[in-house]
């Protein structure tokens, strides 16, 4: 099984003791670095081999989104998690725009830490329950601009779908349709909404406020 390099980065010290305590026993998990702020953190990633950051959003000398965008300027390939206490909509889309893959509240038990760390690292993305909730309740407002009427309404009900958090198949059986014409689907939504994955497509949809069809 291949091992992870994980950096926490958090302000608050016990947090990140009480966090590196259950990763350390965790499997696929090799080393465990901490930083208390992100100009630490940018530091260490000069040094050390890093393939995932648990980044807190709100630090003092660098916040989690500034953080994020000049840690993957060093280490493209890296992933990130970012942390925080409340399901913000600025924070999420924020730090989704700034490279994060995937957002967690901190008040998350273990058991989801482990499974957005193993989606992330398996080139998903990963957004607690909360997260998720405020994303539909975004979705159920009338969409008023022009640029969200260029998606048919099939691709309506795809993205619905997506921002549910659901797979191409889950999807399909949901819409009695077939795998493939989910995987088109999801083709045009990327190329339309001038997405790179899906997280941007949650963002485009957040920030169109799409409701369910």
């Amino acid at each position: 099984m291949k091992k992870w390099n994980i950096y926490l980065v958090d302000d608050h010290a016990l947090f990140r003791e009480g966090l590196r305590f259950l990763l350390q026993n965790m499997d696929g998990v090799s080393m465990i670095y901490e930083a208390e702020n992100g100009a630490e953190l940018l530091q260490g990633l000069e040094q050390y081999d890093v393939n995932l950051i648990l980044l807190d959003i709100e630090m003092p000398v660098m916040n989690g989104i500034e953080t994020a965008e000049r840690a993957l300027k060093i280490r493209p390939d890296m992933k990130i998690i970012a942390l925080s206490m409340y399901a913000d909509d600025n924070y999420y889309a924020s730090m989704i725009e700034a490279g994060a893959d995937g957002f967690l509240l901190k008040n998350s038990s273990f058991s989801e830490v482990k499974r957005a760390i193993e989606e992330v690292m398996n080139g998903k993305n990963y957004f607690s329950l909360e997260i998720l909730q405020a994303i539909l309740n975004r979705l159920n407002r009338p969409k008023e601009q022009k640029e969200a009427q260029e998606l048919t309404e099939r691709e309506n009900e795809v993205l619905f779908h997506i921002c549910q958090g659901l797979s191409n198949t889950q999807i399909a059986e949901e819409l009695g349709i077939s795998k493939r014409t989910v995987d088109k689907h999801r083709e045009n939504l990327l190329q339309k909404t001038q997405s790179k994955n899906t997280a941007n497509l949650v963002i485009y949809a957040i920030k169109q406020g799409y409701f369910s069809i």
